[in-house]
């Protein structure tokens, strides 16, 4: 597959971001002469990642509808149409350049526009979508009918796609599963004799889970359990008052292996990506699933786990910070259970799915 040009389009957020880079890489590693591209948004996380990783890339100034009502999210809404002719206008000049013939598809809408030029070139682009929920995002369903594969991670959007799916499992960051619990605890500055707590919202943080948390971090860390929280960027002026000896409070965790080597329990959301990375790590979760997700995807997500004995669920319509509280205690004071779930977890890691979708991309798949 010497010379050929592959465009990777997808980001926004770090559940379509990071897919995008572990397929690029896997592809990089095993055919060097490949060249690659990726396609972003400039509003997303992307913008920060592409220039730290050093990746061909170009960044298209698109950013998804916004559902509130404020006046920015009406105002953004109005130039929509106006930052859509724009991307357009960039992705055919990038086109004109660099010609591919695999587009890869991870989700976002920056990925929808150049599926929606190539999908309407007449050319042998090979069109492949790598879909990472239960539930498919609406990118992945309107370009299904046009991609050669869709490989998926969950059983249930085979059956609601009318097209060619294989189930690979959900690509995952290199290295994840082998992070290095000595110089974790030495970059977050925590305590080796004390069972770790890690709370995060995934790659942009949780308004609410922060709020939670805020609420029963000092109690937590006064029954001598050591707090990791990462809460976002946006909300870490709001809460790194809190932080202690015991509660280490960052905006965002470069190295989440490490993270997740310290970590006893997590708490999190049930994004796709999220419970891809927990699963390859083998950790136990308190899962508390976004309850506004497409297709109510995070909560198909979250009870997968649960039905395996890897994790615990619950919901935000009847979660207190008493009832979080009394969750977490009665989990990491019973080592037994948190052990047999870790045990539940690896089970059912696929630590192989970035090489069987590439393996489907290069044309290698048994």
């Amino acid at each position: 597959m010497a010379s050929k040009n592959i465009l990777i389009a997808g980001g926004g957020t770090g559940g379509h971001l990071f897919p995008a880079l572990a397929i690029g890489e896997e592809i990089q590693r095993r055919e060097p002469d490949v060249k690659i591209h990726y396609i972003g948004s400039v509003f997303g996380l992307e913008s920060k990642v592409f220039p730290i990783k050093d990746v061909w890339h170009t960044l298209l100034p698109i950013r998804g509808l916004q559902r509130g009502i404020s006046i920015s999210s009406i105002l953004r809404n109005i130039i929509l149409p106006f930052r859509i002719i724009r991307s357009l206008l960039k992705t055919n000049n990038l086109l004109k350049e660099f010609v591919p013939e695999v587009l890869i598809g991870t989700g976002g809408y920056a990925s929808a526009i150049p599926l929606y030029m190539i999908s309407n070139r007449e050319d042998s682009t090979q069109i492949i979508l790598q879909e990472q929920n239960s539930y498919p995002g609406i990118t992945t369903r309107w370009f299904a009918d046009k991609a050669k594969k869709i490989c998926v991670a969950f059983d249930e959007p085979g059956k609601t796609l009318d097209s060619n799916t294989v189930l690979t499992g959900n690509p995952v960051r290199n290295g994840i599963g082998d992070g290095n619990r000595r110089n974790g605890l030495r970059e977050f500055n925590l305590k080796k004799d004390r069972q770790t707590i890690f709370l995060f919202g995934g790659s942009q943080g949780s308004a609410y889970l922060n709020q939670m948390m805020s609420q029963v971090a000092e109690t937590i860390s006064g029954a001598g359990i050591q707090v990791l929280w990462q809460t976002g960027d946006l909300e870490y002026v709001k809460y790194k008052s809190l932080e202690s000896d015991s509660i280490r409070i960052v905006p965002f965790v470069n190295n989440m292996a490490d993270a997740y080597a310290i970590s006893d329990l997590l708490v999190c959301r049930s994004g796709a990506l999220t419970l891809a990375e927990i699963t390859v790590c083998g950790k136990p979760a308190i899962l508390i699933p976004f309850p506004h997700a497409a297709g109510n995807h995070q909560q198909k997500n979250a009870e997968a786990l649960v039905k395996s004995g890897a994790a615990q669920i619950l919901f935000e319509k009847s979660l207190t910070p008493k009832v979080l509280m009394h969750a977490i205690m009665n989990l990491i004071h019973n080592k037994e259970k948190l052990n047999n779930m870790g045990l539940a977890s690896k089970e059912l890691g696929r630590p192989n799915a970035t090489t069987e979708i590439v393996d489907h991309i290069l044309g290698k798949a048994q």
